[in-house]
């Protein structure tokens, strides 16, 4: 059998429910921007916007927007979609090598032989998988990974170069992970012996009695983390371990670079949690809520399902589910927006009044 080396376009529209016209027999084997396409790339112009940039470049067969006309834009073939980022999706998918893993375990690996590893599980050079670990079938492990004792990582995940996996930490299946993500460090948690200066400001708002030298006592981390089914999380991300109970991150819930969440947090199910997000210990967080980049979460509050937080929100206290919010405490984002146009208006309000403040001396200058 030969190697195959393209996609047919009439199976490419198949598999997106698509509807393909032209040459369905034409062959692509990538993706590229309408002014970068060669004659082996499908063009991506699904919107109007995009249609003049075939004619810089030499794609033969193009994604287009429903009820384009791909014999005026001089193409032999085109998939027609009606939901372009949905096609997105199910184009890079079927587009997608995925990782240069060789399958099987690397001679270089380190595997206790305590550790249980599933059928068909492809282990990259370097890897460390610690005691009593239980690896899935068809798991996908890259270069220097860390696994450690008692882990237990679902079917079908994908671990790339760098990730750690604390230990006891348990993982759902097809779970993807980024390279440099560590899942399972300990929390950030400390205790002063007496009342510290940070418990002090929390109560008064900002009243300090007399400052006195204090130090930090660590308390340690005995929980873990769980995570769901179908959860990716980004590089260089955070997940800090419980500090009795786990940490828990539900199915579906997708993690962008960046992102730290604190120890003892529960995140719901379907979630996203954009780049640089950061949520503090024991918050608690809804389904299907999406925090954009940059926002923060403050430690032990509630954010209700289907919350969306604009970008550099931060939260300080409990927030219903439904409510869309932005800014700085974050607040409804129409009441923010409404704030925001009457903090542009008070250079003219305050010119306005110093007018007033005029007329009103000249008035009783003449009494």
């Amino acid at each position: 059998m030969g190697v195959r080396t393209g996609h047919r376009i009439d199976e490419i529209a198949k598999a997106l429910g698509a509807r393909a016209e032209g040459d369905g027999a034409l062959c692509v084997t990538g993706a590229a921007e309408p002014g970068e396409a060669g004659p082996e790339a499908i063009a991506l112009a699904m919107s109007p916007k995009y249609a003049e940039g075939l004619a810089q470049g030499r794609a033969r067969a193009a994604v287009l927007w429903e009820g384009a006309d791909w014999r005026a834009l001089g193409l032999e073939a085109a998939v027609l979609v009606a939901r372009p980022r949905l096609a997105m999706s199910g184009l890079t998918r079927i587009l997608d090598p995925g990782p240069a893993i060789t399958p099987g375990v690397h001679p270089s690996a380190v595997i206790d032989p305590s550790a249980e590893i599933g059928a068909g599980a492809a282990i990259g050079p370097f890897v460390v998988i610690g005691a009593g670990v239980r690896i899935g079938s068809g798991v996908r492990i890259a270069s220097h990974v860390s696994i450690a004792e008692g882990a237990m990582i679902g079917a079908d995940a994908l671990l790339l170069q760098g990730v750690r996996i604390g230990a006891r930490v348990r993982i759902g299946e097809r779970f993807i992970c980024q390279p440099g993500a560590v899942v399972g460090g300990d929390g950030f948690s400390f205790v002063t012996e007496a009342k510290s200066g940070v418990e002090e400001v929390r109560e008064t708002l900002g009243q300090r009695a007399e400052i006195t030298e204090q130090g930090w006592l660590r308390i340690h981390s005995l929980g873990a983390v769980t995570i769901g089914d179908d959860v990716e999380i980004g590089a260089n991300a955070a997940i800090d371990r419980g500090t009795i109970r786990d940490t828990v991150i539900g199915s579906g819930t997708k993690l962008d670079n960046l992102v730290h969440v604190g120890h003892n947090v529960v995140v719901g199910r379907d979630c996203l949690l954009c780049g640089q997000v950061g949520v503090a210990g024991s918050s608690r967080i809804g389904d299907r809520v999406v925090l954009a980049g940059q926002v923060g979460v403050n430690d032990n509050i509630l954010i209700g399902d289907d919350v969306i937080a604009g970008g550099a929100s931060k939260i300080f206290t409990n927030v219903p589910a439904g409510r869309v919010i932005l800014g700085y405490p974050a607040m409804k984002m129409d009441l923010h927006v409404e704030a925001y146009k009457g903090l542009r208006r008070l250079p003219r309000l305050f010119r306005q009044v110093a007018e007033l403040q005029k007329a009103v001396s000249k008035v009783k200058g003449s009494d």
